[in-house]
């Protein structure tokens, strides 16, 4: 089968190019600009463009399907030459579908959590040798690649992002699965740029229960509010099974874990990971892990990249990098930093990166989000909000938002790395908290002064 990428080198498109590499597809892409780690991924097996642009004369009948990233426009000039002559154009979950329908669609959604609880069940079906397809967020230790298709796998994890499709598809990328067994973890406004109103938000979950094939399940976050009325209003012919977050404790800033057997040290720490670690182990029991294999498994589950991620610790003092930005994120990230660390001084460092984060109106949505930290610093570019097309934000706008008096707030990534590097770290943790990177800081000097 041949298959050309637009927009190849994206985060996503790319692992699935060298997925269907590795199934022995032939494999075109383009892209205007690829960087790494796609850029050396591609390199390795081949598949990277000589030249960065779009050539339309890449486009003929010979081939059997485009896949269109997000990066690419509507008026990209090889989709323009795709829908002259007629191809078959596939967004990325379009696509996924095609190649797994007929295996077992395992679909976890959610506006936060899904990553974790996706890398938590490949992270058990490997420990135990089992083998599966998936499609899942975060690089995971163990694993080459984020994307895995085969003929043969019985099973196919994918995580469901809400977001659009494609620059054609505007639909969200979890309406196009159709699992058979899906699960829902929490549903917190986001993607405010696609999703003006809290409601049209929560409506793409109305959409995403009511996909689940007739006869299939869901296993749902019953401590969500909005999870569980979502859920339990659906109509559809569905089993409807809730979760909620086991018992633990925190000895010495080891999680404990409750189980049948007694007390479980485990490497995640805070209650909404182990909310996450309570919905992963519904799903493996699906796929046939009992309950015994599961906890041996989890055990050593150490997190997915970039959540929640140790990056340095001593006796003294420990950092940890993750890629939390939504409200619901941040909140649940400081709180589970300061419930593992109860007597230690937590810095909590928020850097306002995304779209939605940098919007005035959604700012109001953090209220309360950095309560728990003993020091709350929050970062953002004006230059940024510039880009961004968005009205500018103030410092007091954003003091008003977190309604926090000693709030920190910074919009000089010089001042910023001044502050931070002007700390003694003893008896702290420090928490930052981006999809970005604070204007240029260079995590391997924060790195040096933990010690």
């Amino acid at each position: 089968m041949n298959v050309h990428f637009i927009a190849i080198g994206g985060a996503a498109m790319h692992n699935l190019a060298i997925a269907l590499h590795n199934k022995g597809y032939n494999i075109t892409g383009s892209d205007d600009v690829i960087h790494d780690p796609s850029k050396s991924r591609l390199d390795a097996k081949g598949l990277l463009p000589e030249i960065f642009g779009w050539f339309p004369e890449k486009i003929t009948q010979n081939l059997d399907a485009i896949v269109l990233g997000m990066h690419a426009k509507a008026d990209n000039p090889e989709l323009l030459k795709a829908q002259e002559l007629g191809l078959k154009i596939y967004s990325y979950p379009e696509f996924l579908y095609e190649q797994s329908k007929d295996k077992t669609r395992v679909v976890i959604g959610g506006s936060h959590g899904k990553t974790t609880i996706t890398s938590m069940i490949l992270h058990v079906m490997y420990y135990h040798d089992r083998d599966v397809d998936y499609m899942v967020g975060a690089q995971l230790e163990g694993f080459d690649v984020m994307v895995k298709l085969t003929e043969g796998n019985d099973f196919i994890v994918l995580e469901g992002d809400e977001y659009l499709s494609s620059p054609i598809d505007r639909r969200p990328k979890f309406h196009l699965y159709k699992p058979n067994i899906a699960l829902l973890s929490g549903i917190a406004w986001d993607h405010i740029n696609v999703f003006p109103t809290y409601e049209n938000y929560v409506e793409q979950f109305n959409i995403f229960v009511d996909s689940i094939v007739k006869g299939g399940s869901i296993n749902y976050n019953e401590e969500d509010a909005e999870v569980k009325r979502v859920v339990e209003a659906s109509e559809n012919t569905i089993r409807k099974l809730p979760y909620n977050t086991p018992e633990y404790t925190v000895e010495n800033g080891v999680t404990l874990l409750e189980t049948p057997e007694g007390p479980l040290p485990i490497e995640v720490f805070g209650k909404h990971n182990l909310n996450n670690l309570a919905g992963a182990k519904w799903i493996c029991q699906h796929m046939g892990i009992d309950e015994d294999d599961f906890y041996e498994a989890i055990s050593t589950f150490k997190g997915a990249s970039k959540r929640l991620e140790k990056i340095a610790e001593s006796n003294k003092s420990v950092a940890f990098k993750d890629f939390a930005h939504s409200p619901s994120k941040v909140e649940a990230t400081t709180n589970a930093v300061k419930e593992q660390y109860k007597d230690r001084v937590v810095v909590a460092c928020l850097e306002l990166h995304t779209y939605s984060s940098l919007n005035a109106e959604f700012l109001k949505e953090y209220k309360g989000a950095l309560d728990t930290a003993d020091v709350a610093v929050v970062f953002y570019s004006p230059h940024a909000v510039e880009i961004k097309k968005l009205k500018e934000v103030t410092h007091e706008q954003i003091a008003n938002a977190f309604e926090r008096d000693d709030l920190i707030i910074y919009t000089n990534p010089d001042d910023f790395k001044q502050f931070l590097f002007s700390q003694n770290f003893d008896n702290k943790a420090l928490l930052l908290m981006s999809s970005g990177n604070y204007g240029g800081l260079d995590f391997e000097e924060v790195k040096a002064l933990i010690n």
